[in-house]
């Protein structure tokens, strides 16, 4: 009876759907359900991010504004500055990674949506298949093939055939419904995705452009107060009693490098093999100053310059011209941030104006390994390398090492 109440059922459902055009009630693939929903939360995620993005970009006005209070005292200035300059440095950085990052989430994103266009339009020819066979039976062809059964038996057997097709009918309309609704949601997250990568590369420019505009309020603050000309023998005393603060510093490192190879067994201390150097900067070989006596840029006398100076972009790799072991990687109101490495039998090289370090105290570095990034920190004014050698206590010129000049 049941069965019989079924079949009934049936036919009444055959018949409608040729007049109505309304299919049973759908079935959804659960595979593009679930991916739906992930690309949705992906969608969510991606608008969140370009959000978080905006609110990320350093504020230069709330920076300068900031620095006023500092600017009379000028060391005090330039240590704060240099800390803005160090974080802008790291959004740069971060920036440029996370730009690595979406260009290959929407290579990703492209096949993906490539495949749902395929299986797209894979169900949409085979839906075209079975709707033109419907249409050619015409919309008595399921109830006649229901009443033109031999036997009651044939019968249910045909009714259960009709009702699988319908069923897989039914769960294909469905499939392609879903499959077109995520190949939009595709669509829209792949814009999305290049909609952030374009304003992420902004970002970078922007930043960068934050990172110049600091660094040339920084040198004509540094110019503005060190070309005062009622204060040249001042500044000039300043300026000695920096690089004695600065020689006073290293030497208090050899000192303790000293004390520390005494301590050490001799077969154990680190030994110069008399190596030629490799060039620090490998992007330059531009020297803005030279090593030895020289007219200051700004103070406008002669005064002794204990190293050479290297131009560079911002940014691009300083690395260790010997073998060595990193004495000191810190900030120093003068030197910036700086590396000194010990490369043994007391020769040292000192590396200044870092805008990023990247070894830190007692690690052992081989030639040619990046140790730093060029920078203006310290006192500086402009992208910069100033390279140092010192042998046994006393500064000397860099170039004997390098094979001469």
């Amino acid at each position: 009876m049941k069965k019989t109440l079924g079949i009934l059922s049936l036919i009444i459902i055959l018949a409608i759907i040729p007049l109505t055009g309304k299919p049973p009630e759908a079935h959804a693939n659960r595979l593009t359900n679930d991916a739906i929903k992930s690309m949705e939360n992906q969608i969510a995620n991606t608008k969140k991010e370009k959000d978080q993005l905006q609110g990320s970009l350093t504020n230069i006005q709330s920076i300068r504004s900031g620095l006023v209070n500092s600017r009379n005292d000028l060391a005090r200035y330039i240590e704060e500055l240099d800390g803005n300059l160090e974080v802008i440095e790291q959004n740069i950085v971060e920036l440029l990674e996370l730009i690595e990052i979406k260009e290959e989430e929407i290579i990703n994103e492209t096949e993906k949506l490539a495949e749902a266009i395929r299986v797209q339009e894979e169900q949409y020819a085979a839906m075209k298949v079975r709707i033109k066979h419907m249409y050619e039976q015409g919309g008595t062809y399921y109830i006649n093939m229901l009443f033109g059964a031999g036997s009651f038996g044939e019968m249910l057997n045909r009714a259960d055939y009709i009702e699988s097709l319908a069923h897989y009918d039914s769960e294909r309309l469905d499939e392609y419904v879903a499959t077109t609704a995520y190949v939009a949601l595709c669509k829209e997250n792949l814009e999305l995705e290049k909609e952030f990568l374009d304003e992420a590369k902004l970002a970078v420019e922007a930043e960068k452009k934050a990172l110049d505009e600091l660094i040339v309020e920084k040198t004509a603050q540094i110019e503005a107060v060190m070309g005062d000309i009622a204060n040249q023998e001042r500044l000039i005393r300043e300026y000695e009693a920096e690089i004695s603060a600065q020689n006073d510093a290293i030497r208090t490192l050899e000192q303790a490098v000293a004390a520390e190879r005494a301590r050490l067994a001799a077969a154990n201390a680190r030994k110069y093999d008399g190596g030629k150097f490799t060039w620090p900067v490998p992007s330059s070989t531009r020297i803005s100053s030279e090593y030895g006596m020289r007219v200051h840029p700004v103070l406008g006398v002669e005064l002794f310059h204990n190293g050479i100076d290297i131009s560079a972009v911002n940014g691009e790799a300083i690395v260790a011209a010997y073998g060595g072991t990193v004495v000191a990687a810190e900030y120093h109101p003068t030197m910036g941030n700086y590396v000194m490495l010990d490369h043994g039998d007391g020769v040292y090289t000192i590396y200044m104006h870092a805008s990023q370090l990247h070894v830190s105290k007692n690690a052992d570095v081989s030639a040619g390994q990046r140790i730093a990034a060029i920078g203006s920190t310290g006192r500086s004014t402009g992208p910069h390398l100033h390279f140092s050698v010192r042998e046994n206590g006393s500064y000397v010129s860099p170039w004997g090492y390098f094979g001469g000049r």
